[in-house]
């Protein structure tokens, strides 16, 4: 297949973008479910099983206050180390879809081996892009809080208002990870070449990630719906438990594969863009 990198636009399309993306997904499949099945797929379909079990246990106990007084603790202490768990494999998978996307583009066949030995060699550097990313979030959101409390109505619509800028830093900082596997600069400075690389594309970067999350939001709606009315009609049972972990864990898999190749075909459409980079000249940084 020929390189898809000849050639430059002046600005960022979303319909390429698109295109790229599901082309990506459809060509190297194979390797991106081997990735995406170790670091997503099994770990999140593990912890949907324990998690669906232990909510089955408290629903069929006869006395829900004692049984949650015994076990919120266990509870509550597995649920967060498992998300923790969860969040770093998030980030080696999608650090692995970098560098399979990237030699996909570049008519090449992404090996599996090679991904996964990139993702782990920017292991570090990726979380704490990623951290840092969560802890703004989390500040923000507090702060937010805050504010509509102290002021009910008016802090309300503040927080509502400021939805608005907080997604658009969130797309000015969406190339951060791809920079951090590629570039390999430090945290900040990642984040800081993510906005620039982003900047006059943003909006576009953001209909193409919408797109994206609504259809990945309506299948998991639909999903529930299903799921909840299942468990109305009869309860959950173990085969109940079982469809639960594997739709809800497929769900999450599926998004999270198309949103990562998302996101490093915008970097290398921006790199292209903005600076008139190859796809065959990113892919001699790796090697």
């Amino acid at each position: 297949m020929a390189s898809i990198a000849s050639g430059r636009s002046e600005t960022f399309s979303i319909g390429r973008a698109f295109s790229n993306t599901f082309s990506v997904i459809g060509r190297s499949f194979a390797t991106l479910a081997a990735i995406l099945g170790l670091f997503s797929m099994l770990p999140s379909l593990l912890y949907n099983i324990w998690n669906l079990t232990q909510v089955a246990r408290m629903t069929s106990s006869g006395d829900i206050a004692t049984f949650e007084r015994s076990t919120i603790g266990h509870y509550g202490v597995v649920s967060l180390v498992a998300g923790l768990v969860l969040l770093a494999l998030a980030f080696l998978a999608q650090a692995a879809l970098v560098r399979a996307t990237i030699e996909d583009l570049n008519g090449k066949r992404p090996a599996i081996g090679d991904c996964i030995h990139i993702a782990l060699r920017s292991f570090f550097p990726t979380l704490g892009t990623g951290l840092v990313i969560i802890l703004a979030l989390v500040l923000a959101a507090l702060v937010l809080g805050v504010v509509a409390m102290i002021i009910p109505i008016v802090g309300g619509i503040i927080a509502l208002l400021a939805m608005i800028p907080i997604a658009m830093w969130l797309i000015s900082i969406s190339v951060a990870v791809p920079v951090v596997v590629q570039e390999r600069p430090g945290v900040f400075a990642a984040i800081s070449r993510s906005r620039t690389l982003t900047k006059g594309s943003r909006w576009r970067i953001f209909f193409l990630f919408l797109v994206i999350g609504i259809a990945a939001m309506a299948l998991q709606v639909i999903f529930t719906l299903l799921f909840q009315a299942a468990v109305l009609s009869g309860g959950i049972t173990t085969r109940g438990i079982i469809v639960g972990a594997v739709g809800s864990s497929l769900l999450s898999t599926i998004f999270s594969a198309v949103m990562s190749v998302a996101i490093a075909v915008t970097y290398v459409e921006l790199r292209r863009v903005k600076e008139g980079t190859s796809v065959d000249e990113l892919a001699e940084i790796f090697s």
